[in-house]
């Protein structure tokens, strides 16, 4: 038999029973559609994360308190010999390859003007804020360039905040009470928008050694430090560790690379994109017993039909091809529906949900088409063995 023959022979017995391979078909595609649907958006959360971290510059590192003993959070006042300090961050800008460095301290604080009233995220930082994290102030400036030891009472708002207080009034030159102490607002940062469900407009801004104060912490959360952009990385943090080495006596804090942040997150999303993955490769392993099923079903159907192919000089090893690519061919069909469902399906989210992000990865989506013919190859192999092996005289007699 002609591969064109053999070829025109599985088309025929597929299209003789339409319902039945239609179906057989669709656990396939569900499967596939699976794959592809649930690694886009996967492969879609792993863009946005990267987007997310890079807005603030791709040359940004954080030094934050405690030494951290593994690849997981800093163990922050835990394990701290010595707090980091605003001396520490200004010392900092002697370490090579740094251009600036900025001191923070975050917290949540009460802000007031007039008869309104909002809880915000606080941020106590230096003048260089904006520079660090590649922030824009929309009106006014940012905080003055005072000694961050003893600066003056100025605050700097976010644009919802000073949205929500002022009702399109003019901020500028206003007084807010944060706490306990009142300040003057010098100017409104432009909207930043969410990053990873942190709302960066719903913030205002005071200097980082009256932040200190308020909160009454001994020491800063982390430190930015932005480094040239051509500097080799492992350079900038041995200048950084021997710089604040000396001062603290010993390594009692952690350095951060904007790098290790995105492998971090890196690992986690493509755990994450596998075990959707491999929930979708269980829909293909559903699909596989249908087709098994199938095909046990036709060759006990078809027991006539290979008799007589057996009669007119078909040997056993045409009959067991003819099967095996009857439930190849068949999982092939399944595989390219499940392709353009799952497609279709992640389009029109992506349509519908801006927001969301989703992202075909055509690698995963080859491999599912891959594993679906395997699939499909391997559970036709035993009912293919057992349609060859039966005895011609036999078959013809089956009715």
């Amino acid at each position: 038999m002609r591969h064109a023959d053999l070829a025109r022979f599985t088309l025929a017995s597929l299209t003789a029973h339409r319902m039945r391979t239609a179906l057989s078909a669709l656990g396939v595609a569900v499967g596939i559609a699976a794959v592809i649907l649930l690694t886009a958006i996967g492969e879609g959360l792993h863009h946005y994360v990267i987007a997310e971290f890079t807005q603030f510059g791709t040359n940004l590192m954080s030094v934050q308190p405690g030494k951290s003993q593994t690849h997981g959070a800093p163990l922050g006042g835990i394990n701290t010999t010595r707090p980091l300090s605003i001396d520490d961050a200004i010392a900092l800008q002697r370490a090579a390859w740094v251009r600036l460095t900025d001191p923070m301290v975050q917290g949540n604080a009460e802000i007031k003007h007039g008869t309104r009233t909002r809880r915000i995220t606080l941020y106590g930082v230096g003048h260089r804020f904006p520079d660090a994290l590649q922030m824009k102030v929309a009106s006014g400036q940012f905080l003055p360039d005072d000694d961050p030891r003893s600066a003056r009472a100025f605050a700097v708002l976010g644009s919802k905040v000073a949205r929500e207080l002022f009702a399109g009034a003019q901020p500028l030159g206003a007084h807010v009470r944060i706490g306990s102490e009142r300040y003057i607002v010098v100017g409104v940062m432009a909207p930043k928008g969410q990053m990873l469900g942190f709302d960066l407009d719903d913030t205002a801004y005071i200097p980082v050694g009256r932040a200190l104060d308020m909160f009454n912490r001994e020491g800063l959360m982390e430190i930015h430090v932005v480094h040239e952009p051509t500097a080799p990385v492992e350079e900038v943090v041995a200048s950084i560790k021997q710089v604040l080495g000396a001062r603290h006596g010993g390594e009692d804090f952690t350095i951060i690379t904007q790098q290790q942040m995105l492998d971090v997150f890196g690992t986690i999303l493509d755990t994450l994109t596998f075990a959707v993955a491999a929930i979708g490769g269980i829909s293909l392993l559903v699909g596989g017993v249908g087709i098994l099923t199938i095909l046990t079903i036709a060759v006990s159907e078809r027991t006539a039909e290979i008799g007589l192919l057996r009669a007119i000089g078909a040997t056993r090893q045409r009959i067991l091809w003819l099967f095996l690519a009857e439930a190849t061919l068949l999982a092939a069909i399944g595989g390219v529906a499940g392709l353009v469902l799952g497609g279709g399906i992640a389009g029109l989210l992506k349509l519908a949900v801006p927001a969301l992000p989703v992202s075909i990865p055509w690698l995963y989506a080859l491999l599912a088409e891959g594993v679906a013919v395997s699939v499909g190859l391997a559970a036709g192999v035993a009912p293919a063995i057992h349609a060859a092996r039966l005895d011609p005289l036999e078959a013809l007699r089956a009715e």
